[in-house]
């Protein structure tokens, strides 16, 4: 039994490792490249350490490129102004549709719920149609507030407050204060995992956005890293050394957000309100 079980573990930790250096691979070439010329990248050989080592390409993007510090910062306000607005209603929405009787409670889950159905690429046009007649085209408001809602983490956030004591709500409320201050000082610092998570699927969702910021944001220097980044591709080249060093500095922003929620992302979740 002993003996299926190691070679059960070996198989699946195999598994693990091929599949890491299939994910590691393309990216340690990626990091690679950020440091090679283009002629080096195009010559057809595959190395990982680059024969001429140069930081020509950072340089470039960053002091050359005069909007790529511009794209930077739009993509991180959009981001985090996303991210911030979408962690508060997300989770005030789940917390009502949990814990707070009104009428068309029900009613309103269900339309949530139909919400998840239906494609993204659905309601592109008529987004675009509402915010040309708001003036909002090519402006923070026009990328931020349409997005700053999420159907599928208003359920998450609902079926993660349906779990949570109400004793500790009670208790709360006996200490005298009201539902905001209970939400706000009880119940949102005990669903900190919950809102990491949150956290992260969100702002990669902006962060990694090509598609809208491609209909909504026609002026260059309104764009975002992904819609920037497709500026490096000329008709008949495509610059991937200036590509891959932007991608590389593209990619720093969701590892530290990664790094900093990690040990609330990957914790269970404990109710004993001993706090």
């Amino acid at each position: 039994m002993k003996k299926k079980l190691n070679v059960g573990k070996a198989l699946l930790y195999g598994i693990l490792v091929l599949y890491a250096v299939i994910t590691l691979v393309p990216f340690i070439w990626a990091v690679s490249s950020s440091f090679k010329t283009l002629e080096e990248i195009v010559s057809g050989t595959i190395n990982f350490i680059p024969k001429n080592f140069t930081f020509d390409n950072y340089k470039q993007i960053f002091l050359e490129q005069e909007l790529f510090p511009r794209w930077l910062l739009n993509s991180l306000i959009i981001g985090v102004a996303g991210t911030s607005l979408n962690l508060l209603f997300n989770s005030m929405a789940g917390y009502a549709l949990a814990r707070l009787s009104f009428p068309g409670r029900k009613t309103l889950f269900i339309i949530i719920l139909a919400v998840l159905m239906i494609p993204a690429q659905v309601t592109m046009i008529p987004n675009y149609l509402i915010l040309r007649e708001l003036g909002w085209l090519n402006s923070y408001q026009g990328m931020i507030v349409p997005a700053m809602i999420n159907a599928t983490f208003i359920f998450m956030m609902r079926q993660f407050f349906i779990n949570f004591p109400k004793e500790l709500e009670e208790a709360a409320e006996m200490d005298g204060l009201s539902r905001f201050g209970t939400f706000f000082k009880i119940v949102i610092p005990l669903a900190k995992p919950a809102l990491a998570a949150q956290a992260i699927f969100v702002f990669m969702g902006f962060w990694n956005d090509f598609m809208r910021p491609l209909i909504i944001l026609s002026d260059p220097s309104m764009f975002t890293l992904p819609l920037g980044l497709n500026t490096f591709k000329g008709q008949y080249i495509s610059y991937w050394n200036y590509i891959m060093a932007a991608s590389m500095v593209f990619t720093l922003p969701v590892l530290l957000l990664y790094g900093f929620f990690n040990r609330y992302f990957i914790k269970g979740i404990s109710f004993t309100g001993g706090k």
